[in-house]
């Protein structure tokens, strides 16, 4: 019995005795067993060394969040509770409130105002859609104009569209009131609007956290889906005589094409905003989504936000 009783004694030390051709099988078979638990419990503490040591990146925005989009967790933060000028990231609130509207039909059309053409005119700030007085354009139409060009005129006459109230002072005024109620509705506790496209008066503004949150929940409705993720469009609008024309808008968020899986959202900028953006983007089934605010140039809001996108796919 003892060269048997060494042959098992000379598995369990691995030891490398030639004895019992039976036990030969056994001994390797349990030294690989060895081995590849060895090797799977340094990969398991290979991978949670890699994630303890991920280095958490440096933006030159002065505010930033990222969550991730199905789980609500926060990936980064930084200043993301501090209140900011947001530019025209605002228009995802106009867009919000528009999309929420009961009976909406977006295929129904306003006549363009010169009133909003002159609103361009008078705000050096101010982004185009270049809508032309008197035309008819549906509400869908507007809403890429709103979007993609970042259009002022366009969040003018939705504001006037969907305000109630027996003049257009009035109807904007209702409209901004939307936009706060939803704010409230959603929990953005440090956010509060008094404009429908970001050129505030002073007391509009929001923060990293809560744009995240707003525009979280605005990618529910597939309609802001879709808009948000064109890079570009060619609407056919109906003019004053009844004939028609061509619209052409280009997405102002560079993100689009240039970042693998970007699904939206907004660009901002002003000379108190500087430059913001509401960015998401999706890899392997991850959706994260987040918001920097105040870099100090377009190609740092750009960086800034791919740097932010490229550490939460990693967390």
């Amino acid at each position: 019995m003892w060269p048997h009783c060494r042959g098992i004694w000379s598995i369990h030390l691995k030891i490398g005795i030639k004895g019992i051709r039976g036990i030969k099988g056994i001994r390797h078979a349990t030294a690989v067993a060895v081995t590849t638990g060895a090797v799977l419990t340094a990969g398991a503490f290979g991978s949670q060394a890699q994630a303890a040591t991920l280095p958490t990146p440096s933006i030159t925005a002065a505010g930033g969040f990222v969550m991730n989009n199905g789980t609500g967790a926060t990936l980064y933060g930084k200043a993301a509770d501090t209140r900011r000028s947001t530019g025209s990231t605002t228009k995802i609130m106009t867009a919000r409130v528009v999309l929420a509207q009961k009976n909406l039909n977006l295929d129904s059309k306003v006549t363009v105002q010169k009133a909003y053409s002159d609103y361009i005119v008078n705000n050096n700030w101010a982004s185009s859609a270049h809508l032309i007085v008197g035309d008819q354009v549906t509400v869908r139409q507007l809403l890429y104009g709103l979007m993609l060009p970042s259009g002022c005129d366009a969040a003018y006459a939705l504001a006037d569209k969907f305000g109630t109230g027996s003049t257009r002072d009035a109807r904007v005024k209702s409209f901004i009131g939307q936009m706060n109620a939803t704010a409230k509705s959603l929990g953005m506790n440090n956010s509060h609007f008094d404009s429908f496209d970001g050129i505030g008066r002073g007391t509009n503004y929001s923060t990293p956290r809560d744009l995240t949150k707003l525009a979280s929940n605005a990618m529910k409705f597939s309609t802001f889906r879709t808009v948000v993720g064109t890079k570009s469009t060619k609407q056919k609008v109906t003019t004053k005589s009844g004939g028609y024309r061509y619209m052409s808008w280009t997405n102002t968020n560079n993100l689009l094409g240039s970042y693998q899986g970007t699904i939206g959202v907004k660009t901002g900028s002003g000379p108190e905003a500087k430059y913001c953006l509401v960015f998401a983007a999706t890899r392997n089934g991850k959706t994260v989504i987040g918001t920097v605010l105040a870099s100090p140039s377009l190609d740092n809001r750009t960086a800034d936000a791919k740097k932010l996108m490229d550490y939460a796919f990693k967390k």
